[in-house]
């Protein structure tokens, strides 16, 4: 398999099990935070806010995930040594 594309099936990949895991904590959050105020109606101002705040933690995994996979295409500082590599390799 060619360099390059290796680089974007691991990009690939690893968006996807980075919005995976983000998805179903964002998912957990909110219907706790839901079950939390059909309980406690009183609360809801209180569970919002934690629960706005824990969602943008858990988003910023997600743009984690979305820069190391942009770095992993764009920038990848091994790309000239995999090159140097591959032409060893074929010869």
């Amino acid at each position: 398999m060619e360099f390059f594309t290796m680089c974007v099936l691991a990009a690939g990949i690893g968006m996807a099990l980075g919005t995976l895991g983000t998805g179903i904590g964002q998912g957990l959050a909110v219907k706790s935070a839901v079950e939390g105020v059909s309980r406690n109606p009183g609360a809801s101002g209180k569970i919002l806010t934690t629960m706005m705040i824990g969602l943008a933690m858990i988003e910023s995994l997600a743009i984690y995930a979305l820069v190391v996979c942009l770095i992993i295409l764009f920038a990848n500082p091994y790309k000239e040594v995999a090159l140097e590599l591959a032409k060893a390799v074929a010869k």
